[in-house]
């Protein structure tokens, strides 16, 4: 169950990095009305993947790893938790501008978002991807036993 487990939060991270870089793409044009589904769509698959990488992490947490124990005096996996929350958080916004388009995309009519908010969605969607760099040092080193401090 153990290798099962890592290989669904292994597969659910890869799905969240790849809709972020899709979003990223997305975002670089001009937004049309298609455009603007997509990254819909991609925003849609960046909330669901994040989901699952948190609820089979914290499975593998207490049930199929080396317990909750361990884990919590690890400061890589603290780390970890940590930029996940952070970036989490940070989604938000870009969330909920991306979801106030549905109303005129019901219409037939691509969203006018101002310069600013378009500015601070690719800043943040950067930030993301910056951050899920710096989750993999953290699993990595994790991974190897780095900055474990229990017992």
């Amino acid at each position: 169950m153990s290798a099962t487990f890592a290989f669904l939060h292994h597969i659910a991270a890869f799905a969240l990095a790849g809709a972020l870089v899709v979003e990223f793409v997305l975002f670089r044009d001009e937004l049309t009305i298609r455009s603007a589904r997509r990254i819909q769509v991609a925003d849609a698959w960046v909330g669901a993947a994040a989901g699952a990488v948190l609820v089979i992490g914290l499975l593998r947490v207490f049930y199929f790893e080396k317990g909750a124990y361990y884990y919590f005096h690890s400061v890589p996996f603290i780390a970890k938790l940590s930029l996940f929350v952070i970036l989490s958080l940070l989604s938000i916004y870009p969330t909920l501008k991306i979801l106030s388009w549905r109303k005129s995309l019901k219409q037939g009519l691509a969203p006018r978002p101002d310069s600013a908010q378009l500015r601070m969605i690719r800043r943040i969607i950067h930030w993301e991807l910056a951050g899920l760099v710096l989750i993999i040092l953290c699993a990595a080193l994790m991974a190897r036993g780095t900055g474990y401090f229990g017992g």
